[in-house]
């Protein structure tokens, strides 16, 4: 588990999309983000942002660093951001990913908002998703 997880304000989100560039992910926080990080000695090894939707959140994006995964990061932020906000948490992933989500108390929904119903057809034009949801 990261020595701390914060969410960044929005002046530090360029930390976030430098972190996200250095391993070629095509994410970038924007103003409409909630972003929350996982430190170790003062370095991003993980990252998350929220986007406040429909009642909700979706989860745009979850990174932990190649060197540093397998060890509970992803499963830290989840369950952080779990406790900090109310309402359903939706995302989208590969179906092969849906294990950790599971763990983290996800579980598979075609009841998604209207907004995320038009984005996941448009995705799954392009790539194998299914949508999840944790409920609070």
């Amino acid at each position: 588990m990261p020595a701390d997880i914060q969410q960044l304000p929005p002046l530090l989100y360029p930390l976030a999309n430098r972190f996200y560039r250095a391993f070629q992910r095509g994410t970038k926080a924007g103003n409409q983000h909630l972003v929350w990080v996982g430190k170790e000695h003062e370095q991003i090894v993980s990252a998350l942002c929220l986007q406040p939707t429909a009642n909700g959140h979706w989860l745009t994006s979850l990174l932990v660093a190649p060197e540093h995964r397998r060890q509970g990061l992803a499963a830290a932020l989840l369950g952080h951001i779990r406790q900090q906000y109310s309402g359903p948490i939706w995302l989208f992933c590969a179906p092969e990913l849906s294990t950790l989500y599971h763990r983290a108390g996800y579980e598979a929904t075609k009841d998604l908002p209207e907004s995320l119903q038009d984005r996941l057809a448009r995705y799954q034009r392009h790539k194998r998703l299914i949508a999840l949801v944790s409920r609070s």
